[in-house]
């Protein structure tokens, strides 16, 4: 099938590529390749499907596509099919599922329940067996603002940005002091530990977030200690059938957009990162938002309950 919609181009591709083809035809993604068999038009006309050059181009651009998602392009379009038929049929993903208040704490702030499991959380995170994870993929326009949004200031005094409270807080966690019960008395030792800190970024944040931190010398947690990974993008769909859109001006680049913050669990998985911080020890991860200025106020005390 791959040999007969691509023609004479068949041969500017490699094994795996016609094997792609043919996957991707198999699940409804012909209209990518129509046309690709004539040979009617100018080889020098860059907007003709016979150009070399653009199949190539679109032929690399669904192979990046294919590596960055779990099982490739295939179950990507697979996974959209399904969804999208059971949100046509009013399938109820939740069924048979039956609703329950999951047990916890009530911790009034300043009370005394509070500030013990501050204490017991603040004293993990002081053993380094606390790492911090910042969702940071967006820009922030809806914020009338261009940058990206943990460069916003958190407040009119220091007008420090959101990723600069951030890593002062991790900073504090991990230069303070640690209660040992080696006598009657509790005493504290001062110890230095390091919590590592990764940030999931995207192609419109990777830049811009690694020069803010370079230009402020990682805001004093170190380049060794903060992790930036990407978030790579994956294929908008045309239709209910989920073809893959082409780009409206464009025929040979499909359209593209980022993956959600659900996307971070895979980067921490596939980046290899939750196995280096496994053999380092660690035994809880913080998950935060890009602009959240009070999170770390409660941070340690939930620490502190995930430990009872």
């Amino acid at each position: 099938m791959a040999s007969i919609l691509l023609g004479a181009s068949t041969s500017l591709f490699t094994s795996d590529d016609l094997s792609l083809v043919t996957s991707l035809i198999a699940h409804g993604q012909t209209h990518l390749f129509d046309g690709w068999s004539s040979s009617s038009l100018s080889e020098n006309d860059s907007s003709s499907s016979s150009s070399s050059s653009n199949k190539l181009s679109l032929m690399a651009q669904l192979r990046v596509l294919d590596d960055a998602y779990p099982g490739g392009l295939v179950a990507y379009i697979t996974n959209a099919q399904r969804l999208l038929s059971e949100s046509r049929l009013g399938t109820n993903p939740l069924e048979g599922y039956t609703p329950s208040v999951p047990s916890g704490e009530a911790l009034p702030w300043g009370s005394e329940k509070f500030e013990q499991f501050e204490e017991r959380g603040f004293q993990h995170a002081a053993s380094g067996k606390v790492a911090f994870v910042l969702v940071a993929g967006g820009l922030g326009e809806r914020l009338g603002y261009s940058g990206i949004k943990v460069k916003l200031p958190y407040d009119t005094a220091r007008e420090a940005a959101f990723l600069q409270l951030y890593c002062e807080h991790i900073a504090a966690y991990t230069s303070s002091y640690a209660t040992t019960s080696t006598s009657a008395s509790p005493k504290k030792t001062k110890h230095k530990t390091t919590s590592p800190f990764a940030i999931m970024t995207s192609d419109d944040t990777h830049a811009q977030t690694l020069n803010l931190l370079e230009r402020n010398e990682y805001f004093g947690l170190g380049r060794d200690n903060i992790t930036l990974v990407k978030q790579e993008k994956v294929a908008c769909l045309a239709d209910n059938d989920a073809k893959l859109a082409l780009e409206d001006n464009n025929r040979w680049s499909v359209q593209t957009k980022p993956h959600g913050h659900g996307d971070v669990h895979m980067l921490m998985h596939s980046s290899g990162l939750l196995d280096e911080w496994e053999r380092r020890g660690i035994e809880h991860v913080v998950f935060f938002q890009d602009t959240n200025a009070l999170v770390f106020r409660a941070v340690p005390a939930a620490i502190g309950v995930s430990l009872a």
